[in-house]
């Protein structure tokens, strides 16, 4: 139900390869896809028997489709989201699990600066703890994501790395299972994650994501460290904001000093602000919850690409680390489903990129709906009401 990354490293340098390893264009036959993969692989430098045995059993998965195509979670507000996910039965095994693991979070923070919550947060999420981390084929679920031209780009790379797992006897193609998209193990990482990111934390040669916490946990860990986590700072913060406060200076991308947010009246719920950068960020609009999003919020958006999952998950992480419950407020009625797409449609007939018609509230709806409320006089706090849509 999300990705890591975008266009991969290894994707990149594919496409700088030249002729020699041309790339497998999607669609059309899938055995002829299958066929011009291994002919890739064998290009790039990979055994032709290793590639037979690797290609050997993949098979086209439907169901990896249908999951690809059905993401409505994503359209549930944050106050919902996050208490649909957060239970109390999380947070009991979160501390239980940080208590058991102590000395790999302690490796953690040392060694790559990531906050035991940080982890607690997406292995719960993720696969709740190690317990559901996905029964689909991975090896089926990347080559069928890869032959659908929905977002080749995007799964591609990973064949290649699971092939070079499989070389180093950490992937057998008929046997590795994760997630739709192609996540292994209990914090969910694609295959090129855990090739330049796999930690052998508990010391026994392979890094093995599925069965062993240290691993999990310490290459987790590593990979948020490789994309730009920085050691030792805070990633979110609840705060409380003034009745009268510009609305329009709100929003994920325009950070200011924590000072000059005090000096309009917002302050923190618990402890002290950071001296950092830090964007106010309203989920709900005006009248519900406010964070502080520091710079390490933007790295969850490397994990996964969806606001209201990463808010979840980076407040979650506060919680796990002995933070109060959110005060949700009081905010007005979101749109629907079929609402949010029609206020979709009414935007980019007006010019602005809000990127596919889904009824998610992303980032670029977001910025086009803070823009027409600026335009039309209302409250500009990125939050689409009826009544924003009654006015268009």
């Amino acid at each position: 139900m999300h990705f890591k990354r975008g266009l991969s490293v290894l994707g990149f340098l594919l496409a700088l390869a030249g002729p020699a390893a041309a790339q497998t264009p999607c669609g059309g036959s899938f055995p002829q896809f299958v066929a011009d993969l291994k002919g890739e692989a064998v290009a790039m430098g990979h055994a032709p028997g290793t590639v037979d045995a690797f290609f050997r059993s993949v098979r086209q998965d439907g169901a990896v489709l249908r999951a690809d195509q059905r993401q409505g979670v994503f359209q549930i507000p944050f106050v919902d989201f996050a208490r649909r996910l957060i239970s109390q039965n999380r947070i009991d095994n979160g501390q239980a699990n940080a208590r058991r693991y102590a000395s790999v979070f302690q490796r953690m923070e040392q060694e790559f600066g990531v906050s035991k919550g940080v982890l607690l947060a997406f292995w719960a999420f993720e696969t709740d703890y190690g317990q559901v981390q996905g029964d689909f084929n991975t090896l089926n679920a990347l080559v069928t994501l890869s032959h659908d031209c929905r977002r080749p780009e995007l799964f591609r790379p990973q064949i290649f790395a699971a092939l070079k797992l499989y070389e180093q006897g950490d992937f057998d193609p008929a046997r590795t299972t994760g997630a739709w998209a192609g996540e292994i193990g209990m914090v969910q990482m694609l295959p090129e994650d855990i090739l330049t990111n796999g930690v052998d934390g508990d010391g026994d040669g392979h890094v093995t994501l599925k069965t062993s916490a240290p691993d999990a946990l310490l290459s987790g860990a590593n990979m948020l460290r490789d994309l730009g986590w920085r050691a030792g700072e805070p990633w979110l913060q609840e705060v409380t904001v003034p009745a009268d406060l510009d609305w329009s200076l709100t929003g994920i991308d325009q950070p200011r000093a924590t000072s000059d947010w005090a000096a309009m009246g917002v302050k923190v719920r618990e402890g002290r602000a950071a001296d950092l950068p830090a964007a106010l960020i309203l989920p709900q609009g005006r009248k519900g919850p406010a964070f502080f999003a520091y710079p390490n919020f933007h790295v969850y958006f490397e994990w996964n690409k969806s606001f209201v999952y990463v808010l979840t998950a980076a407040y979650f992480a506060n919680r796990l680390e002995g933070s109060a419950v959110f005060n949700a407020g009081n905010p007005e009625p979101g749109l629907d489903g079929d609402e949010m797409k029609q206020l979709q449609r009414k935007l980019a007939a007006m010019g602005y990129d809000v990127g596919d018609i889904d009824g998610i509230l992303g980032a670029g709806t977001r910025h086009a709906v803070q823009e027409v409320q600026k335009k039309l006089g209302m409250p500009a706090d990125a939050w689409p009401t009826r009544a924003l849509l009654n006015r268009l």
